[in-house]
């Protein structure tokens, strides 16, 4: 990994990290890395990133957002493909972007040709690299989370479950309404705590049904908001991101638990509490 391609051979991907990985889950960055590298991918991992600047242009605040925005097209246009392991900061750079800079005489351009050549990590390795299912194992049974934004705005639904499907060991079990929002949603779960509590308590009543000891999705956000509440009801329900199951990076312990739960599992009167 380095800031610039020095032998363009194979197709170059900036890994765009998104900020919760960066500083809540690196092991989805180590395991993005990974399963790019096996596509036969050459990454790199540009320092000059920040945040895409969803927050603020979800905030209405394009002032704010669009010179973020103009910093990371700067640092990911030499590369071939741009590739980020979250439907929701993916969704952003190859939707909204273009939306951003729709009127700018200057910027137009760069954001539209940015926009279209991001992918979500799993669609880019189904879709674009073809990458066959791993040869990994993980056992256990799980069940996934179809994320609003990789599933509405980039059509993100079966190349996860088809890349699951070949591990070795893996069942899944699919949960009721797994496309409905866990009530994360960026800023609405702190504008609306209220609905966003009663919305993430049905979500995890429906994983809870499966009968899953781990729950996967390819969105931090919405992935340590479910953690959080099956925390504090005592489901000992594993919570990773997808990525790490695919690429065999298990050295991290659960999002939001100091161990594996299914070691340690909470006494079955707590859960669904």
């Amino acid at each position: 990994m380095s800031d610039t391609p020095a032998h363009p051979k194979t197709p170059t991907v900036g890994l765009f990290v998104t900020c919760l990985v960066d500083l809540m889950r690196p092991s989805v960055g180590f395991a993005s890395v990974r399963l790019l590298e096996r596509a036969g991918c050459e990454v790199y991992v540009p320092e000059a990133q920040t945040c895409c600047g969803q927050p603020a242009f979800n905030s209405g605040d394009s002032k704010t957002a669009k010179p973020i925005a103009r910093q990371m097209i700067e640092a990911f246009e030499p590369f071939d493909y741009v590739v980020v392991p979250s439907g929701s900061c993916g969704g952003m750079i190859a939707k909204h972007y273009p939306e951003m800079f729709a009127h700018d005489p200057v910027w137009k351009d760069r954001a539209e040709a940015i926009a279209a050549k991001t992918h979500e990590l799993i669609s880019f390795l189904v879709d674009i690299m073809a990458m066959p299912a791993p040869d990994g194992r993980y056992d256990g049974t799980v069940t996934y989370h179809d994320s609003c934004s990789g599933l509405r705005e980039l059509g993100i639904k079966d190349q996860p479950r088809a890349l699951l499907a070949g591990v070795s060991g893996l069942t899944i079990n699919e949960g009721s309404e797994c496309e409905t929002c866990c009530g994360f949603g960026g800023l609405f779960c702190l504008k609306y705590p209220d609905v966003s509590g009663k919305i993430v308590d049905k979500k995890v009543d429906n994983i809870l049904a499966t009968g899953a000891d781990t729950l996967l999705a390819g969105d931090m956000g919405c992935l340590m908001n479910m953690a959080g509440r099956l925390s504090r009801r005592g489901a000992p329900v594993a919570v990773r991101h997808v990525a790490e199951v695919l690429a065999g990076e298990m050295d991290a312990p659960p999002i939001g638990q100091a161990s594996d739960p299914r070691q340690n599992p909470a006494p079955k009167s707590e859960v669904g509490s």
